[in-house]
């Protein structure tokens, strides 16, 4: 009977210390169990795997719909192999890839099924505003952070340097709140 109740407290413990990360289906994942909830849409990634330049798309909302967050675009992370790979600045995005406007475009006719069966229903993301916008006319600024509160939530592209990526890597994305890095979210991807 110990034996039973030490393997229980070792899983209980297991559980709360690894994200909570769904499955979605359609290159979909999402991570409701912190105080930032988190999707990440790999869809793309799984359509241009060879890509110099790997663009997933997030959305982030707040678990407490009393309070707020604001993530900035330099703490946003994405581990890949125990590495921490960093986002490049929209400057050196844009002086190295030109495939911005194509892959928003693309991403655009991709199915979003997956994304649609988790808490993403349930909040609105103005798609207008973004850390990597589109080099076009009528776009709006990049913005250095997103902000969310009650059940208005932030969408924006992400875009990291492709490592190497291969069909079944596993990777997860990190973010953290501006002011109290202790307040966090992560979403793990598998890539197919």
């Amino acid at each position: 009977m110990k034996a039973l109740k030490v393997a229980l407290a070792v899983f209980v413990l297991a559980t709360a210390a690894y994200p909570q990360t769904v499955d979605l289906g359609m290159g979909s994942f999402s991570n409701e169990s912190g105080p930032i909830l988190m999707a990440v849409d790999a869809a793309m990634v799984n359509q241009a795997i060879g890509s110099p330049y790997a663009m997933f798309v997030l959305f982030v909302g707040v678990g407490d719909k009393k309070g707020s967050v604001s993530v900035a675009a330099k703490d946003i992370v994405m581990v890949y192999k125990g590495q921490e790979i960093h986002m490049p600045s929209l400057l050196d995005l844009r002086k190295s890839y030109g495939g911005g406007i194509r892959d928003l475009d693309f991403y655009a006719r991709l199915g979003k099924e997956g994304l649609i069966s988790s808490w993403v229903k349930f909040y609105d993301f103005p798609d207008s505003d973004n850390f990597f916008p589109p080099l076009a006319l009528s776009s709006n600024l990049a913005l250095t952070e997103g902000h969310m509160t009650a059940f208005r939530g932030f969408m924006t592209p992400l875009y990291f340097k492709n490592p190497g990526f291969v069909k079944g890597d596993k990777l997860t994305i990190k973010v953290r709140d501006v002011k109290n890095p202790a307040v966090s979210g992560e979403c793990e991807v598998v890539l197919d």
